[in-house]
């Protein structure tokens, strides 16, 4: 791992997080500290080539978790900055963790070159759908588990439904799952669609945020026939407080579990980005992942983008 920049360390010790990696709460025997703030430890995960706990492609499956999860980024992240949370947190579960980059458009030279999800999603699907396939040699798995944030949870869908994906996936939980699009991160928002660009047009280096409007191509042909396939156990996370996916019960699809983090706990104020570090969120996709397991999901104060400590119990 590189140095960090001088920037981040003032940045991480003004949050209190510099020298308190290990949440309140976190087991001492644990190989790798979780922390629950998204914003400085995505900054951090960009110093990173892997997660932490992520990628070990010497891992193979235990009896208790029979498969490897494989975490789908969102747009502008990478198999780093999205996963500081459940990478470690999944490692630590014993389960074997895999991440991928995906969706890299390097038109825009260096400075995009590190931030995925920015090409067509079909695209990115057959980027993920190799992935999978390595993932499954490595490891000798017959099926894997997905765990996806925002784009990561409807770009996996045309892998499933189109690419062959269905008999490879058993779980796949999202979180700020978009099934029904996005009235902010689609086409009006993003692609200039209110100054009359076309739906499915593209801004620079992100041709998939195009594709996020409700009534984009993309949307239309998954939401065809219905989005959840046969065989799948499908489960969606989702904030009140999310300020891109809008509304945020565009995560709601039938034929699926829906979980509103605010239903159980009115004290988490996750947004978009903090959910996916958000250790109510964290409790739900543990349950969701091995369901005959589950615990009683805690509730704290969790705030937006930094988060807070691990549910008390």
């Amino acid at each position: 791992m590189r140095r960090l920049p001088a920037v981040l360390v003032v940045l991480l010790t003004a949050l209190g997080l510099a020298g308190a990696l290990v949440p309140a709460g976190a087991v001492a025997a644990e190989r790798y500290p979780v922390p629950y703030n998204f914003l400085p430890y995505a900054m951090l995960g960009g110093a990173q080539t892997d997660a932490p706990g992520t990628n070990d492609w010497d891992c193979r499956p235990t009896r208790r978790h029979p498969r490897p999860v494989v975490l789908v980024h969102g747009t502008f992240g990478n198999q780093s900055t999205n996963w500081q949370t459940y990478g470690p947190l999944l490692a630590n579960e014993g389960y074997c963790v895999f991440a991928l980059t995906y969706g890299v458009d390097d038109i825009g030279g260096p400075a995009t070159e590190p931030l995925g999800g920015m090409r067509r999603m079909q695209s990115s699907a057959r980027e993920l759908k190799r992935f999978v396939a390595d993932v499954r040699r490595a490891t000798g798995a017959r099926k894997v588990d997905l765990v996806g944030h925002s784009q990561g949870t409807l770009m996996p869908s045309w892998y499933v439904k189109f690419l062959g994906g269905a008999k490879h996936v058993r779980r796949y939980v999202s979180i700020a799952p978009l099934w029904h699009g996005t009235q902010v991160a689609g086409a009006a928002a993003l692609t200039g669609g209110a100054f009359g660009a076309p739906v499915d047009s593209s801004v620079p280096f992100c041709v998939a945020c195009g594709q996020f409007s409700p009534d984009s191509r993309f949307v239309r042909r998954i939401r065809r026939g219905g989005v959840a396939v046969e065989g799948i156990d499908y489960t969606n996370i989702m904030t009140r407080y999310d300020q891109l996916v809008v509304p945020y019960t565009s995560g709601i699809e039938r034929g699926m579990t829906n979980i509103v983090v605010q239903d159980e706990c009115a004290t988490d104020y996750a947004e978009h980005f903090q959910v996916a570090a958000d250790p109510v969120a964290a409790g739900h996709v543990l349950d969701a992942l091995d369901p005959r397991r589950r615990t009683p999901v805690g509730c704290e104060v969790v705030l937006p983008f930094v988060g807070g400590p691990p549910p008390a119990g």
